[in-house]
């Protein structure tokens, strides 16, 4: 009667969707005891006094420092970098709000937006070696995501419980925004399902018992989260477009909700080792593919403990190989057979390879440094082989460019078969299409995809995007207008809304609607680099300044703010800032053909005339139909008298540009000094 009472009054404050596992404690005492304990139940937290770890750390790669720091009880993470003169300057501070990660081996430090949305923070705390500072995976590169790495929901559904979303912030393709306080971890339902009515009934309604599954079910449950084939672009896995982001039961096939993808077996691949991939090696080991469905995870794994006796699980099967002459008396298997190892995509983690083998890795915690690769090549289904469907299988080709140009032949075939009235298959196709530099293909699949889901905000956003591209300004309006109604503070459609009102010739109604987008995203360094670019056409040098430089801010790695900055500051005759700019915007994007025109020509103006030389020899390797860098190279040789080489982009500028009268008054001027009538 007790456990009754206890539950009843319980379940009078359980919310519309469980909150946590608190809610299973008053009944499950000691079993919620000991998972809490468990990295599943330490996955994602608030700060607390015990988080508070101060540290800095410098960043060569970006030229920068990180910074935590604690001010008034509150944690934050702050960035930094130093001029010449010594002088701190885009300097960046966020608050710390959550923690994702159990610490085991790793901490992500997460920060609230005032839209609810969560962004990580490019610093992490790894423990190896007593602890230390270092970048988050995927920053340790110059040109990082810094302070803008949003937390999606696949992100949230492998680190936390279930979170409330907005009306609308469900559907493919929606931002992530959370509503409310956030869950602290993976609960019960993860794994249970649903409890409210177990708790309302005070346990007289039936709850799932994943031991009552069968091994393949079982095992989905726990590769649900811990099946990622590789983290690296691909796509791992496609969630079904159908279903939301969080709806998947544990007692029904994985399939219905996602389908994993992997290299091709040629890709030479077959032996990578990332964070998550327990699951993914468990299913190589011989082990496994042996034992006829029987071992699954929780062979091993108590999932509600966070310890286990794995050695004594591995003699269940191999109790003799202890007696053999050539073996150890007291085989500490687990250490043999599945050594840490370090990890290739967080590179500053070890974690234990489940791939169950005879023969060692050469050197398993030898240090690593970050890939920088895409793969390029097939996509195929892992898991289920069977299940991905003809449309699923060319969106897998595609999402990532993995495999584009075939991907998006087999997904222009799959519609056509089965005319799908799912809006997201024919966007991911117009996606394809602008990809692969065919805006043109792309735009009818925007239209189609807006028709089939009238309420679909990235479809309307996207579609506008690509009318004002293809120049129908005044139609890319119309659908923002569209997209406002479905969500009128989305950032990015009052920065598209700028872009049209600009291309439609109305400066004033594009300034207010960037300064409406960064009045709701204050760190939209896109729409200030918009905004300087308005207010430079409109010869307001103070205020473009003032954008440019927070746009940088923002994004220190931003090479088209560095060189619109650049441009402007050459334009009023601060000749030393420009060139560092220009050298800046070159060092993220080097293969800009305009900016190595615009760094010469502040480089010319410096009389440093070889080096302006070599930048504009750089520039038509980048872009040899870059007609201004022809006409600008000519007019140089010409100078010093190197005619015949002048003579050569002159003849260029001129076949690109026939209007331009300096090209062709260039042209004649070299030809008169080489005599030729």
């Amino acid at each position: 009667m007790k456990r009754l009472v206890l539950a009843f009054l319980f379940c009078s404050q359980v919310p519309a969707f469980a909150q946590g596992s608190a809610e299973c404690a008053p009944c499950h005492q000691s079993i919620w005891q000991t998972y809490q304990k468990t990295g599943m139940a330490r996955s994602f937290s608030r700060v607390t006094p015990a988080d508070l770890l101060e540290g800095s750390y410098q960043h060569q790669a970006s030229d920068s420092t990180f910074t935590m720091l604690r001010r008034d009880g509150k944690l934050y993470q702050r960035r930094h970098q130093v001029d010449d003169r010594g002088h701190e300057i885009n300097v960046m501070e966020k608050p710390v709000d959550y923690i994702m990660g159990s610490g085991r081996n790793a901490r992500a430090y997460i920060s609230r937006t005032s839209r609810n949305t969560l962004v990580e923070l490019p610093l992490a705390r790894y423990t190896e070696n007593g602890g230390y500072w270092a970048m988050n995976p995927g920053y340790d590169r110059p040109d990082h995501e810094g302070f803008r790495r949003t937390i999606t929901y696949d992100c949230m559904f492998c680190h936390n419980a279930y979170p409330r979303i907005s009306v609308g912030n469900e559907q493919a393709f929606a931002e992530p925004v959370y509503t409310g306080d956030l869950p602290g971890g993976i609960d019960c339902q993860r794994c249970h399902g649903q409890g409210k009515e177990h708790i309302r009934s005070g346990g007289r309604a039936a709850i799932l018992n994943p031991k009552r599954l069968t091994s393949e079910r079982q095992m989905e449950v726990c590769m649900q989260c811990h099946l990622e084939t590789t983290s690296f672009p691909l796509p791992n896995a496609l969630q079904r477009y159908e279903r939301g982001a969080f709806s998947y039961k544990p007692d029904e096939p994985l399939s219905n909700f996602i389908l994993s993808f992997d290299h091709a077996p040629s890709a030479g691949r077959d032996d990578k080792f990332e964070l998550v991939s327990a699951a993914y090696r468990l299913r190589k080991s011989p082990c496994f593919l042996k034992s006829g469905g029987k071992l699954t995870c929780t062979t091993c794994h108590n999932p509600h403990q966070a310890e286990s006796s794995y050695n004594a699980v591995c003699s269940q099967c191999h109790a003799s190989i202890s007696s053999a002459a050539n073996h150890p008396s007291a085989p500490d298997c687990v250490t043999c057979h599945m050594p840490k190892r370090r990890t290739e995509d967080v590179v500053h983690a070890a974690v234990t390879d489940h791939l169950i083998q005879r023969t060692l890795p050469h050197d398993p915690l030898a240090p690593l440094t970050e890939r920088q690769d895409n793969y390029r090549g097939e996509v195929v289904p892992y898991y289920p082989k069977e299940s991905a469907s003809d449309l699923l299988l060319a969106v897998a080709q595609v999402i990532q460019r993995s495999n584009l140009e075939r991907g998006i032949a087999q997904l222009e075939a799959a519609i056509g078969r089965s005319a799908p009235q799912r809006a997201e298959y024919y966007l991911k196709l117009a996606e394809a299409y602008q990809n692969n530099n065919q805006p043109a293909k792309a735009l009818p699949l925007y239209q189609q995809a807006v028709r089939r889901n009238p309420n679909f905000l990235f479809g309307w956003q996207k579609l506008a995007t690509a009318l004002r591209r293809s120049g129908n300004a005044a139609g890319a309006i119309a659908a923002l207008q569209k997209a406002a109604q479905l969500s009128p503070d989305s950032p990015y459609t009052w920065r598209e809304q700028g872009l049209a009102e600009q291309a439609l010739g109305r400066p004033d109604d594009a300034i207010a609607a960037l300064k409406k987008a960064i009045a709701i995203d204050p760190d939209m360094s896109e729409a200030y680099n918009n905004l300087g670019a308005i207010w430079s056409q409109r010869q307001d040098a103070p205020h473009a300044l003032e954008a440019f430089r927070e746009a940088i801010r923002i994004q220190p790695d931003y090479a088209d703010a560095h060189a619109n900055l650049a441009t402007l500051l050459s334009s009023t005759g601060d000749l030393p800032a420009a060139l560092e700019h220009f050298a800046l915007a070159l060092k993220f994007h080097p293969k800009d053909a305009p900016t190595r025109y615009g760094f010469a020509m502040a480089l010319g103006r410096s009389q440093r005339v070889d080096e302006a030389q070599s930048q504009l020899e750089a520039s038509l390797r980048d872009d040899a139909n870059f007609g201004d860098s022809h006409l600008l190279l000519a007019d140089l040789l010409f100078a010093k008298g190197e005619n015949a080489q002048a003579l050569v982009h002159y003849r260029e500028a001129v076949r690109l540009m026939p209007d331009s009268a300096a090209a062709n008054l260039g042209l004649a001027a070299v030809l008169r000094q080489m005599g030729v009538r």
